[in-house]
């Protein structure tokens, strides 16, 4: 199934999320996640711990941010290279780096959340 990421709330989520609005795009997600089937449901879900995982890193539990994006590589784990209308190879390699610096406890963390790529359906 691919998801329609540029309209209704999926899109008005990707707008927040590339806001880094996290908390307003996982509410938009959670509208959408309540209806899918599998495995879609389970790919939404991941997305949405991971805009969770940002809102914990903005207010500053870090515990949280990285207990959310192992959670999200996990599920992104068993997803094939692009999956629901999004590029999950370099999603999961950008949630990858995130969990490195953070385990690191660097101060030299990524310039940016990780891009959700889209993929042409």
């Amino acid at each position: 199934m691919h998801l329609d990421w540029n309209s209704g709330p999926l899109a008005e989520g990707r707008a927040c999320y590339n806001r880094a609005c996290f908390f307003d795009a996982h509410e938009h997600w959670e509208l959408v996640w309540l209806t899918l089937p599998e495995p879609e449901k389970s790919f939404l879900q991941a997305l949405i711990q991971m805009t969770a995982a940002f809102h914990h890193l903005q207010t500053g539990n870090q515990i949280g941010t990285v207990s959310l994006l192992k959670r999200t590589s996990r599920r992104l784990a068993t997803c094939p290279e692009t999956f629901a209308g999004i590029a999950v190879a370099p999603l999961r390699e950008e949630i990858s780096d995130w969990l490195s610096a953070l385990e690191a406890q660097t101060s030299n963390l990524p310039e940016a959340p990780p891009h959700l790529h889209l993929v042409p359906a």
